[in-house]
Protein backbone atom coordinates (compact mmCIF):
# COMPACT_ATOMS: atom_id res chain seq x y z
CA UNK A 1 0.00 0.00 0.00
CA UNK A 2 1.37 3.37 -1.08
CA UNK A 3 2.35 6.07 1.80
CA UNK A 4 -0.44 8.49 0.50
CA UNK A 5 -3.61 5.79 1.00
CA UNK A 6 -2.09 4.45 4.39
CA UNK A 7 -2.00 8.04 5.71
CA UNK A 8 -5.48 8.87 3.76
CA UNK A 9 -3.73 11.63 2.07
CA UNK A 10 -4.17 10.64 -1.57
CA UNK A 11 -2.23 13.83 -2.64
CA UNK A 12 0.97 13.35 -0.55
CA UNK A 13 0.17 16.35 1.28
CA UNK A 14 3.32 18.10 2.98
CA UNK A 15 3.07 18.65 6.72
CA UNK A 16 2.75 22.41 7.31
CA UNK A 17 1.30 25.28 9.92
CA UNK A 18 -1.65 24.10 7.72
CA UNK A 19 -4.46 22.60 9.65
CA UNK A 20 -7.44 20.76 7.80
CA UNK A 21 -10.54 19.73 8.81
CA UNK A 22 -10.23 15.89 9.30
CA UNK A 23 -6.07 15.78 9.98
CA UNK A 24 -5.45 13.69 12.23
CA UNK A 25 -2.36 15.51 14.83
CA UNK A 26 0.22 14.83 15.11
CA UNK A 27 0.25 12.87 12.50
CA UNK A 28 2.44 9.46 12.59
CA UNK A 29 4.51 9.99 9.23
CA UNK A 30 7.55 12.63 9.98
CA UNK A 31 7.01 14.35 6.64
CA UNK A 32 3.20 13.89 5.44
CA UNK A 33 0.06 14.87 6.63
CA UNK A 34 -2.59 11.63 7.71
CA UNK A 35 -6.13 12.31 7.57
CA UNK A 36 -9.13 10.53 9.22
CA UNK A 37 -10.25 8.81 6.24
CA UNK A 38 -9.92 9.11 2.28
CA UNK A 39 -13.09 11.66 1.99
CA UNK A 40 -10.94 14.22 4.16
CA UNK A 41 -7.91 13.35 2.55
CA UNK A 42 -9.03 14.54 -0.83
CA UNK A 43 -11.38 17.53 0.40
CA UNK A 44 -8.06 18.68 1.51
CA UNK A 45 -6.48 18.93 -1.98
CA UNK A 46 -9.79 20.51 -3.71
CA UNK A 47 -8.95 22.85 -0.78
CA UNK A 48 -5.00 23.42 -2.15
CA UNK A 49 -6.03 23.86 -5.31
CA UNK A 50 -8.61 26.27 -4.41
CA UNK A 51 -6.35 28.27 -1.99
CA UNK A 52 -3.68 28.33 -5.25
CA UNK A 53 -6.17 30.02 -7.33
CA UNK A 54 -7.59 32.53 -4.42
CA UNK A 55 -4.50 33.41 -3.71
CA UNK A 56 -1.87 33.48 -6.22
CA UNK A 57 -4.24 33.56 -9.36
CA UNK A 58 -3.23 30.03 -10.35
CA UNK A 59 -5.94 28.47 -12.81
CA UNK A 60 -4.96 26.06 -15.10
CA UNK A 61 -3.78 22.89 -15.19
CA UNK A 62 -0.16 23.55 -15.71
CA UNK A 63 0.00 26.15 -12.88
CA UNK A 64 -1.41 24.20 -10.26
CA UNK A 65 0.21 21.24 -10.91
CA UNK A 66 3.83 23.37 -10.87
CA UNK A 67 3.01 25.22 -7.55
CA UNK A 68 1.77 21.66 -6.15
CA UNK A 69 4.41 19.38 -7.68
CA UNK A 70 7.16 21.53 -8.14
CA UNK A 71 10.17 20.69 -10.71
CA UNK A 72 12.91 20.41 -7.89
CA UNK A 73 10.60 17.54 -6.38
CA UNK A 74 8.73 16.01 -9.63
CA UNK A 75 8.79 15.68 -13.16
CA UNK A 76 6.12 18.18 -13.65
CA UNK A 77 5.41 18.46 -17.36
CA UNK A 78 4.69 14.52 -16.90
CA UNK A 79 2.08 15.22 -14.30
CA UNK A 80 0.55 18.32 -16.54
CA UNK A 81 0.40 15.73 -19.23
CA UNK A 82 -1.02 13.00 -17.71
CA UNK A 83 -3.86 14.96 -15.90
CA UNK A 84 -4.02 16.79 -19.37
CA UNK A 85 -4.89 12.64 -21.02
CA UNK A 86 -7.07 11.74 -18.31
CA UNK A 87 -9.30 14.82 -17.92
CA UNK A 88 -9.22 16.17 -21.66
CA UNK A 89 -8.75 19.91 -20.54
CA UNK A 90 -6.15 21.86 -21.83
CA UNK A 91 -2.93 22.44 -19.70
CA UNK A 92 -3.69 25.63 -20.33
CA UNK A 93 -7.35 26.30 -20.59
CA UNK A 94 -8.49 28.57 -17.30
CA UNK A 95 -10.49 25.97 -14.55
CA UNK A 96 -12.65 26.94 -12.28
CA UNK A 97 -11.63 25.24 -8.98
CA UNK A 98 -15.23 25.04 -7.68
CA UNK A 99 -16.22 23.15 -10.81
CA UNK A 100 -17.07 19.78 -9.77
CA UNK A 101 -17.11 18.00 -13.28
CA UNK A 102 -13.52 19.25 -13.65
CA UNK A 103 -12.18 19.04 -10.77
CA UNK A 104 -13.33 15.48 -9.57
CA UNK A 105 -11.50 14.24 -12.91
CA UNK A 106 -8.20 16.38 -12.08
CA UNK A 107 -8.57 15.12 -8.47
CA UNK A 108 -8.81 11.64 -9.72
CA UNK A 109 -5.67 11.84 -12.06
CA UNK A 110 -3.75 13.73 -9.56
CA UNK A 111 -4.20 10.44 -6.77
CA UNK A 112 -3.49 7.93 -9.69
CA UNK A 113 0.41 9.44 -9.83
CA UNK A 114 0.47 10.28 -6.32
CA UNK A 115 -0.10 6.66 -5.36
CA UNK A 116 -0.02 4.28 -8.32
CA UNK A 117 -3.16 3.08 -8.18
CA UNK A 118 -7.32 4.56 -9.48
CA UNK A 119 -8.82 6.51 -6.81
CA UNK A 120 -12.35 5.34 -5.76
CA UNK A 121 -14.68 7.70 -7.47
CA UNK A 122 -16.88 7.49 -4.63
CA UNK A 123 -14.28 8.88 -1.77
CA UNK A 124 -13.01 11.89 -3.84
CA UNK A 125 -17.20 12.82 -4.50
CA UNK A 126 -17.37 12.07 -1.09
CA UNK A 127 -14.47 15.01 -0.63
CA UNK A 128 -15.68 17.32 -2.75
CA UNK A 129 -18.59 17.14 -0.65
CA UNK A 130 -16.76 18.09 2.30
CA UNK A 131 -15.16 20.53 0.17
CA UNK A 132 -18.37 22.25 -0.33
CA UNK A 133 -19.63 22.54 2.97
CA UNK A 134 -16.33 24.79 3.29
CA UNK A 135 -18.21 27.91 0.54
Amino acid sequence: MSRGLRNCNPGNIRRSKTKYKGEVRPSRDAEFKEFCSMAYGYRAIFVLLDSYRRRYGLSTIRQLITRYAPPNENFTDGYVRYIVQQTGIAADQSIDTCNERDMVAIVAAMSRIENGVAAKMEEIEEGWRLFQTTW
